[in-house]
């Protein structure tokens, strides 16, 4: 099988598309044949060798996917050959095939074709946990939404919204603020030519967000930690813009809370909040609350390309990957 090869660590164009051994599923993995994949801000981390995980080389790259189911493990219940799943993986994703735990994949409806399946999984699932169950957003409250035209903070948008909150977007452009506005953000922030903390002032009445989800970090998250109401949750998502320092004692002084969530974390701690919120966001998306914004396609040997589109922060949206 063709797939792109990392075998060091380092930059995207270290990268090389080789013909490879196809892996072989245990007990309880099924083999997928690969479609369409999701470029991740993770997979550029990983690559470089400061992910939480770092797989033996030499390895394939790339962590959700959509296909074809093409073999299953001898313990293997919920799928069958020639079932359409879409898949966490720990990597493999842009490959010909992957490899995926039975407990990561889930049927992809019938009605959704394999480029919304591949840009689904881990920007909404990331957001889904992230805002309720650990920020647990409730209906009529106020959330920010950081780097809001990016492939997660859209999904925290449209999700935000499905779960009745009113929703602040943020973003460094106009052109940027429209996308989120087009997603269904209620208010928008230029935080490139406007104070963040005093633009969220004005918007809330001086209350401030009842929840901020932050992909960014950097200098912005100490402005949006001052831009937390009385019982405020920052989301700890993503550091694409540096690692924040905290400082304790403005937590403590409005009772905030800053709160990290990890995908990982639902996945290995968690897996029935993990199914409830595929669950729910599968319905949302079935209802038409859910929209995935795929703004740029390339091919398997375009893959460290559309990794350099994330690491410039050039994307807007979901960067999919056509295998198959």
């Amino acid at each position: 099988m063709r797939a792109i090869i990392c075998r060091a660590w380092g930059a995207p164009d270290q990268l090389s598309l080789e013909e490879f051994e196809p892996p072989q599923p245990s007990a309880n993995q099924v083999l997928i044949k690969v479609t369409a994949s999701c470029v991740n801000y993770a997979d550029t981390i990983m690559i470089q060798g400061h992910y939480q995980t770092r797989p033996d080389f030499p390895f394939a790259p790339g962590l959700e996917a959509a296909g074809e189911v093409i073999q299953c493990g001898s313990a293997v219940s919920r799928f069958k050959p020639g079932d359409r799943v879409m898949a966490l993986l720990g990597f493999g994703g842009f490959a010909e095939q992957a490899i995926a735990n039975e407990t990561d994949c889930f049927h992809v409806p019938a009605e959704m074709d394999d480029e919304t399946a591949a840009a689904f999984l881990i920007g909404y699932i990331s957001s889904h946990v992230a805002i309720r169950w650990q920020a647990k957003l409730e209906a009529g409250e106020t959330m920010l939404v950081l780097g809001a035209s990016g492939g997660v903070g859209l999904t925290a948008v449209e999700i935000g919204k499905a779960l009745g909150a009113s929703v602040i977007a943020g973003a460094s452009s106009a052109e940027k603020l429209e996308i989120a506005r087009q997603r269904g953000a209620d208010q928008l922030i230029d935080y490139k030519r406007n104070s963040l903390k005093k633009s969220v002032a004005e918007l809330t009445n001086g209350e401030g967000a009842d929840v901020c989800y932050d992909p960014v970090g950097g200098d912005l998250f100490d402005e949006a930690l001052s831009s937390l109401a009385w019982g405020g949750r920052i989301l700890v998502i993503g550091f694409v813009g540096g690692i924040p320092k905290i400082p304790a004692n403005r937590l403590l002084v409005k009772h905030r809370s800053a709160m990290g969530s990890s995908l990982r974390y639902f996945r290995e701690r968690r897996p029935d909040q993990l199914r409830a919120s595929v669950e729910e966001l599968i319905a949302w998306w079935q209802d038409g609350k859910l929209k995935p914004l795929v703004s740029q396609r390339f091919t398997l040997e375009q893959v460290p390309a559309a990794m350099m589109e994330l690491l410039e922060r050039r994307a807007v949206g979901r960067i999919v990957i056509t295998v198959n």
